[in-house]
């Protein structure tokens, strides 16, 4: 079923009232990619009666009070993507279109969704129950944060919605735990991945350079920040983190340390979880959803990601640590979709944030937390970390062969590096990629070529690249298949000058025979490393400054370096006439 989304609804299924209303800035998308949909029913079985309001009509009351007020707590979240980045360009622009939004047009989303939903409701709501913010827009701007848009350093975004809770992360068991507690009338302070505001500070509190400290662009401040910051980037482990306080005006923002790594049973009890795997009808009326095409008959078969690109922010969001599910969970959710009347036998995602993740983690990290000072791919893959691809190829064969399912595509991109660090396994897996799961084109994330950039990304080096692609050419042609590899392309990153692009246009020409299509302008995002370069001009895993380039025009520059002249125009159109641009969706 769906979460009630009307009166109507609520009445069907007995409701009078409801315990939680869900405020979200996508359309009500009923998928286990949509996190907003999967806390809705994660409470639901629990036992909670959990409405939805959907992009809201911001102007008047009409939407924001359809469901009455809920007992326990409202829920706000931009939605699967932080709504600045859904909105604006890199360059500032508004953008026209919205996945997530039906019709395709970008007109019901506002700038600062989390913000805006929160007044809506206080506008409407005086003296309510607790407004709870979550998703990837509150989890990523929970501390004072580097703001692209603004060029400044905001406050925790629970102190300028005037909120009164935070969850971080994916946040299923925290948002239960809390509505529990609330419900038996109980303090929730003590909650893993929970942010709130305190006059005092806990005992056990690490007390961060607060927001006057930081906010400043002087070069003192700047430092200070890049130390509050990386001190906050260090505590989002869950078997090593204590609690953080960072002063915020005349109170404290409190983050409890994060919610625990999920073990495959609690994943698994999440996926299985009833979606429809449709548009809400009060939504799809207004025309269809762009996103679906990508999520709609995909499957998600773990979380996290021990890449820790620097410019990324899933180590923020979903953690340093990888939890898999099991091979049961998914065929069993391989199968209700073959009995999904809109399936044609096309299943067209298997993976995660990154898809060869699956099925291994570090034992010690597991025990003893993420390294402090160490990473799992970067100089170099940690040879602690036991890249193993068997479990992704069993499970590939298994799904492969149930009825009903003619294609099973790997689309969430891979790390190569780690296809070739398997001895034991990786090119078996590459084979097994290429003959069966690669639908015209391969996902892979370069980023760049030249060293000094990809150490400021926290990429690995080109001979990786190389040789793979070397691999998938000669694989793919004893295949008999015509098929490519796609690459991913980042153009003004910190530590990107102009020359660089040029250098990368050179050697992508020479080596990689082809001009990359999927090129974008770095955009300072809250919460990661790469944005604390861009504010500070500084790499703080070296103490090096970096070149920066911040204006408009330079960094357009930089990605037009790549547009295609010439003979290299024609060469890249012949190679590039099937490869349309892919939906990258992002995870809840």
């Amino acid at each position: 079923m769906f979460l009630p989304a009307t009166r109507k609804e609520m009445k069907k299924l007995g409701w009078q009232d409801l315990d939680v209303i869900l405020v979200t800035g996508d359309a009500y998308i009923d998928s286990p990619f949509i996190g907003v949909a999967v806390i809705g029913k994660f409470l639901v079985r629990a036992g909670f009666r959990v409405g939805i309001i959907a992009q809201p009509d911001i102007h008047t009351a009409t939407d924001i009070t359809r469901l009455g007020e809920p007992k326990l707590f409202w829920g706000i979240t931009g939605g699967s993507i932080d709504s600045m980045v859904a909105n604006r360009t890199a360059s500032g622009r508004r953008r026209k279109r919205d996945d997530y939004t039906p019709g395709g047009m970008n007109d019901k989303r506002p700038d600062r969704a989390v913000l805006v939903y929160a007044n809506l409701v206080r506008t409407h709501f005086k003296k309510t129950v607790p407004l709870v913010l979550g998703g990837i827009e509150a989890s990523l701007r929970r501390i004072a944060h580097y703001d692209y848009w603004s060029n400044s350093i905001r406050k925790s975004i629970l102190v300028d919605a005037k909120a009164d809770y935070l969850l971080y992360g994916m946040a299923e068991y925290a948002t239960l735990a809390l509505a529990k507690c609330l419900q038996a009338k109980k303090s929730p302070k003590k909650l893993r991945g929970l942010c709130y505001l305190s006059r005092e500070v806990p005992e056990s509190a690490l007390v961060l350079p607060g927001f006057a400290q930081v906010r400043d662009s002087t070069g003192g401040q700047k430092k200070r920040f890049a130390a509050m910051f990386m001190e906050f980037y260090r505590n989002n482990d869950p078997v090593t983190a204590t609690v953080l306080a960072q002063q915020q005006d005349n109170r404290y923002l409190i983050q409890n340390p994060p919610w625990p790594t999920l073990d495959t049973k609690e994943l698994d009890h999440i996926y299985e979880l009833d979606f429809e795997r449709e548009v809400h009808p009060l939504d799809h009326a207004w025309g269809e959803v762009r996103a679906m095409a990508t999520i709609r008959f995909a499957l998600i078969t773990h979380r996290g990601c021990y890449g820790e690109c620097n410019f990324c922010a899933i180590a923020v969001h979903q953690g340093r640590t990888v939890s898999s599910r099991s091979r049961k969970s998914l065929i069993a959710e391989a199968k209700q979709l073959t009995l999904h009347p809109k399936f044609k036998g096309t299943i067209s995602d298997l993976g995660g944030p990154t898809a060869n993740m699956y099925g291994f983690e570090c034992e010690k990290k597991l025990r003893r937390g993420a390294c402090a000072n160490k990473r799992c791919l970067f100089p170099a893959n940690c040879p602690q970390l036991p890249i193993d691809h068997n479990p992704q190829i069993e499970l590939l064969q298994e799904i492969r062969k149930l009825k009903g399912i003619r294609k099973v595509v790997v689309a969430s991109g891979i790390r190569y590096d780690m296809v070739l660090a398997d001895r034991k396994n990786g090119l078996r897996y590459l084979e097994e990629i290429v003959r069966h799961h690669v639908s015209g084109q391969l996902k892979i994330a370069p980023e760049h070529c030249v060293q000094s950039v990809l150490a400021c990304m926290g990429k690995p080096g080109t001979k990786d690249l190389l040789r793979f692609r070397e691999l998938f050419v000669t694989l793919t042609k004893k295949a008999g298949r015509k098929q490519f590899l796609t690459y991913y392309i980042i153009a003004a990153h910190p530590g990107c000058r102009l020359q660089d692009m040029r250098e990368l246009k050179k050697f992508a020409l020479r080596n990689l025979k082809i001009l990359p299509r999927q090129v974008q302008i770095f955009t300072p995002t809250p919460s990661t490393i790469a944005t604390l370069m861009y504010w500070t001009g500084v790499n703080p895993l070296t103490g090096r400054s970096c070149f920066v380039e911040r204006s408009f025009q330079g960094r357009e520059q930089q990605k037009r370096i790549l547009a295609a002249t010439g003979r290299g125009r024609r060469s890249h159109q012949k190679r590039n006439h099937r490869q349309k641009r892919p939906n990258r969706v992002m995870k809840h």
